[in-house]
């Protein structure tokens, strides 16, 4: 394998004055690195139960509840040089606009994994392999952490998935740092320069918190800055090119063009059934390299033929791992070994000729489109809802209308739905559970289960968020399943 290493400079942190908003997940695991290189920091939340677990973690940090808007923004911009925000503090709110009167720098915790990032024995660092999109984050990033193991090397999958980048950063005794990041990531990350960088996709998502479309492509598209080997993006969506074109990328960065079609020079694509590699080899003027082949996936094919949507995200991780100079037989390898997280596209049981089939990680419209069109004509009982983002869903229901035998909604907010259907396929029948139900997952199966036909599929494809009524999407997916396996019983 290629000498990857990478051997940018990180500053000393260690005079720093830091404090750390929003204490979930993310925030607690700053704190714990922080606090692993003897670095003070200040913590501070609007929540109670937030700051007793960060407690609990035993940092040492300065914590503060401040439960108001207004006192959150004062105290945690007070006195600090560098301030690391939770991505669900959205730009418009008061704490930027206070850090930014005050010259505060606001960064991710992405960016403070960058800035303490243990070096290798020998010197330099483990290289980033960053990705973005609004779907398949996390199957492409776990695939190219499969990838990655097949080929000896130690890298483990980061960032909007699994453990907290800064912990795995400050911890080191990695060999290549392969990294899901979010828009709300992205926003706050600066100086992170990857080997490989990839935009999967761009469809309308968190546009409450960013505020327009453009501006949510323009996050995801900071995934580019600064990367130093290859810039991948998908031929069938042109947004993704534009944002490559547009990158202030490494001098010397490849873009890598990714497509279900034959690759063109510098692309990855299919030939014949195979995973073809026209970019990443001296020889890619003439012919390709074969990596792997469809039938390695076969494994992923809820209806006996794998999504398309699958494909591609396995074509965005051979490229990632090519980048880093994986050879051909390793990525074929660790497909085959990859193995879907719970909540995407998972088959939870079969129940008087019916499957029941777990998509709750599709919080967007765009994942539940990519869902859905995996199924067949006619045979879908959808169950749909949640927190719609803002979003409309005319164009969904357009889309996917011929596969649908019934709807089931959940949710608080069902109207961006209950619209969309009835105006683009008024003759589908649409059951709705009371938004003020104590368990509306039961309740919801239970409707399926009435309607349901043998052959049919009972499919929780949500299109929407889940916090109005669940802790998360994997709560949602969990009830879910729990709700399909009584039925069983």
């Amino acid at each position: 394998m290629a000498n990857i290493a990478n051997h940018d400079p990180r500053p000393d942190l260690s005079g720093a004055r830091i404090g750390v908003a929003g204490l979930g997940t993310s925030g607690r695991a700053a704190l714990k690195a922080l606090a692993a290189r003897g670095i003070a920091a200040r913590g501070i939340d609007r929540s109670e139960a937030a700051v007793a677990a960060a407690n609990d973690n035993a940092t040492g940090a300065h914590l503060i509840h401040a439960a108001d808007e207004a006192d959150f923004a004062e105290c945690a911009s007070e006195d600090v040089d560098l301030l690391i925000v939770s991505p669900g503090i959205a730009p418009h709110t008061p704490l930027y606009a206070r850090a930014s009167q005050r010259g505060v720098q606001i960064i991710s915790e992405i960016e403070l994994a960058w800035l303490l990032q243990a070096p290798l024995p020998g010197g330099g660092y483990a290289p980033w392999l960053t990705l973005t999109g609004t779907n398949g984050k996390t199957t492409t990033v776990t695939m190219t952490s499969s990838i990655l193991g097949a080929a000896g090397l130690v890298a483990p999958a980061i960032g909007n998935v699994g453990t907290p980048a800064v912990l795995v950063a400050e911890r080191g005794g990695v060999d290549v740092m392969p990294a899901e990041l979010s828009s709300f990531q992205l926003h706050t990350t600066h100086s992170v320069r990857a080997l490989a960088s990839a935009c999967l996709n761009i469809d309308d998502d968190h546009l409450d918190w960013h505020g327009s479309p453009e501006a949510y492509a323009a996050a995801k598209g900071r995934v580019h800055l600064g990367t130093s080997g290859a810039c991948l993006y998908s031929r069938h969506d042109p947004i993704t090119e534009q944002l490559v074109r547009d990158a202030d990328v490494t001098e010397g960065a490849l873009a890598v063009s990714i497509g279900l079609d034959a690759p063109p020079l510098a692309g990855i694509g299919i030939v014949d059934g195979l995973i073809v590699d026209r970019a990443f080899h001296n020889e890619r003027a003439t012919h390709g390299v074969e990596l792997a082949a469809l039938t390695d996936l076969a494994h992923l094919a809820p209806e006996g033929q794998v999504p398309a949507h699958v494909v591609i995200d396995a074509l965005f991780a051979a490229g990632l791992a090519r980048a880093a100079g994986v050879a051909p037989e390793a990525i074929a390898e660790g497909l085959r070994a990859f193995s879907p997280g719970d909540h995407r596209i998972q088959t939870i049981a079969e129940v008087d000729g019916v499957r029941y089939i777990n998509d709750s990680k599709a919080t967007n419209a765009h994942a539940a489109r990519a869902s859905l069109s995996a199924m067949s004509t006619g045979s879908v009982v959808w169950i749909a809802g949640g927190l719609a983002k803002g979003a409309r869903f005319d164009d969904l229901i357009a889309d996917i209308a011929p596969t649908l035998a019934s709807v089931v909604l959940i949710g608080v907010d069902q109207e961006p739905l209950t619209s969309a259907l009835s105006k683009v396929a008024p003759d589908i029948p649409v059951q709705a559970v009371d938004p003020a139900s104590e368990d509306p997952m039961t309740e919801a199966v239970a409707l399926a289960q009435r309607v349901a036909q043998p052959g049919n599929v009972v499919l929780l494809a949500p299109a929407c968020a889940s916090m109005d009524q669940f802790p998360n999407y994997a709560s949602r997916g969990d009830q879910f399943a729990a709700a399909v396996r009584s039925l069983r019983a």
